[in-house]
């Protein structure tokens, strides 16, 4: 999938585009979790830039010794929020390996199938499944990520084989090693730390599963008690 150019997102927010391309850009951003963030970055931008701008013109105008200096100034703040603005397009990506920490629900929602207690404490569900690498292939272009390097991500399970997950390309998206405290390894630690808690009988499963799916980092500060992670 080609993805949208900044200036065709920024023309689109403008409403500057024909009636035509319009209605490409929008047939494109129904289908583009990666594009519909990235327009959301630059909407949020423009909009504390509105904010700022006219927070500085109602200063200025209660400030009769600054009036003249009001066109330097407002110039001033465009060509820093522009700045702002090319360096938060570069930097948030929605392909970044930070912003991967939690995965997109709408490309990895997670499942689940069926699993006895008896059957997820077995010795043969301790250890996750190997993604097959055709399958890892498809991960990594859903989330648009290119030439992605084998040590950058592990294409994990949201909702691990060893807590119930499933087999299912729903339930897997590439997590990032590093660049974010919120990595591979934590979630692994997490994942151990559930499973112990079904099998004692602490936790009932089915929670278990939601809560990993919905939100695992939140999942982890719960059972954890920590802000951060504790490796």
């Amino acid at each position: 999938m080609n993805h949208l150019t900044d200036i065709e997102l920024l023309a689109a927010a403008d409403g500057e585009l024909s009636e035509t391309d319009a209605s490409r850009v929008h047939a494109h951003l129904a289908a583009c979790w990666s594009c519909r963030s990235r327009q959301r970055e630059m909407e949020g931008a423009i909009s504390n830039f509105v904010r700022s701008r006219n927070a500085l013109k109602d200063g200025l105008r209660r400030s009769s010794r600054r009036v003249q200096w009001a066109a330097a100034i407002i110039g001033s703040s465009v060509a820093l929020i522009v700045g702002f603005l090319a360096v938060q397009i570069w930097t948030d990506r929605p392909d970044s390996r930070a912003a991967l920490a939690v995965p997109n629900p709408v490309l990895t929602p997670g499942a689940a199938v069926f699993s006895s207690k008896g059957e997820l404490c077995s010795e043969s569900n301790v250890r996750n499944k190997s993604v097959p690498q055709n399958v890892a292939k498809k991960v990594f272009e859903e989330y648009g990520i290119a030439h992605a390097s084998p040590r950058a991500y592990e294409v994990d399970y949201l909702i691990s084989p060893a807590l119930g997950g499933a087999d299912d390309i729903h339930n897997l998206w590439p997590q990032p090693y590093s660049n974010t405290v919120w990595n591979a390894k934590v979630k692994d630690s997490l994942e151990d730390h559930l499973r112990q808690m079904v099998c004692e009988g602490s936790l009932d499963l089915a929670t278990a599963q939601k809560e990993i799916a919905g939100n695992w980092i939140e999942a982890y500060k719960k059972y954890f008690g920590t802000e951060r992670p504790l490796e």
